[in-house]
């Protein structure tokens, strides 16, 4: 198939194939998994045996993705942790979501649910992946209990304890996707550029109050088209930290044959789409997602990635990161005028 021209794109910024992955293990389930003996705990504890098995696929497919990193998992032992904490904390209304409440254990090898180095130095070794942050104790931007000095004190701990580990980092994504307008001066501040931010589409605003109704239609718009197809142009991208907002959500699998069929077309159909139009398309998952089944989440993965090659050959999409979709947004804005 001929590479063909693309529908509404601009030259210098080509369409864009954006993954982003939510990197939190048991931090950012603590309220739901309380015990060791939740039947969640498999599927934690089988992200560790996702992560290298998702890099390998991006590495032989020459795929780039941003992995936001709660800064926890940063640290080689509970010592390290400790001396990152920043001394300041939210206070949260409800206490089942402070993960400083929990016990832990002393280092990785002793608890693989708390610790992930090995795997924070895997991630940044592959080549194409950008290590970001998802705050430093998987901090709720929306609940009482909690204030913006709270939140720079997070953010400023997260900084910390990845350049303990060797990264600069530039790209946020805030756990639960709770993004509060009154804290991007402090994102800004602390020095991250770009964060994820929600897409604009009925079900992702916090001001619509029927919580069970949002959450019903973005089930339900995961599987057939509710509310569009969701790609972002480039020059709708706003805002300083950059807004690089979600496209889709890349669901677990069911185990339904014909409803797990209907969320790869559901994706496809909106990657095609975007590709036309010379748009960027945002898909973000959990690594946990695929701690159970792994292996078919694999394949489902794989066959995305492969629909992105085609799309790639005809329309030239391109696979970016939220890092390098950063720095093309800065390229072009930044470029002298030549009229």
């Amino acid at each position: 198939m001929t590479r063909q021209a693309r529908v509404e794109g601009e030259p210098q910024r080509p369409s864009a194939f954006m993954i982003s992955l939510d990197f939190e293990l048991h931090w950012g389930m603590s309220d739901i998994v309380t015990t060791p003996e939740h039947p969640y705990v498999r599927r934690l504890l089988g992200a560790r045996r996702a992560v290298p098995a998702m890099l390998d696929l991006f590495r032989e497919r020459h795929i780039r993705a941003t992995w936001a990193t709660v800064g926890y998992l940063f640290a080689e032992d509970r010592e390290t942790l400790k001396r990152f904490s920043p001394g300041r904390r939210p206070h949260y209304a409800n206490p089942a979501l402070d993960n400083y409440r929990l016990t832990i254990g002393d280092d990785e090898a002793s608890d693989p649910l708390h610790y992930a180095r090995s795997l924070v130095d895997l991630i940044a070794q592959t080549p194409g992946q950008e290590i970001a942050s998802h705050t430093f104790s998987h901090y709720y931007c929306h609940e009482e209990g909690q204030t913006p000095e709270d939140f720079k004190a997070d953010l400023a701990a997260a900084m910390a304890i990845a350049e303990h580990a060797g990264h600069r980092l530039s790209s946020l994504v805030l756990p639960r996707n709770q993004v509060d307008e009154d804290y991007l001066a402090t994102i800004r501040e602390v020095g991250f550029r770009c964060y994820r931010g929600n897409p604009q589409r009925a079900g992702f605003s916090r001001h619509q109050r029927d919580a069970t109704f949002r959450r019903a239609l973005r089930l339900l718009d995961s599987y057939v088209d509710l509310t569009g197809h969701h790609g972002t142009k480039w020059r709708d991208l706003k805002g300083d930290p950059l807004d690089i907002p979600a496209s889709m959500f890349l669901r677990p699998r069911r185990g339904i044959p014909q409803l797990d069929a209907l969320r790869l077309r559901r994706i496809k159909k909106a990657m095609r789409r975007a590709a036309k139009r010379g748009e960027i398309f945002h898909l973000w998952w959990h690594p946990h997602n695929f701690g159970d089944a792994t292996d078919a989440h694999l394949r489902d993965l794989s066959s995305i990635i492969g629909y992105f090659q085609s799309l790639s050959i005809e329309y030239d999409m391109r696979s970016m990161s939220m890092g390098d979709v950063l720095m093309r947004h800065e390229q072009v804005t930044t470029a002298p005028s030549t009229t």
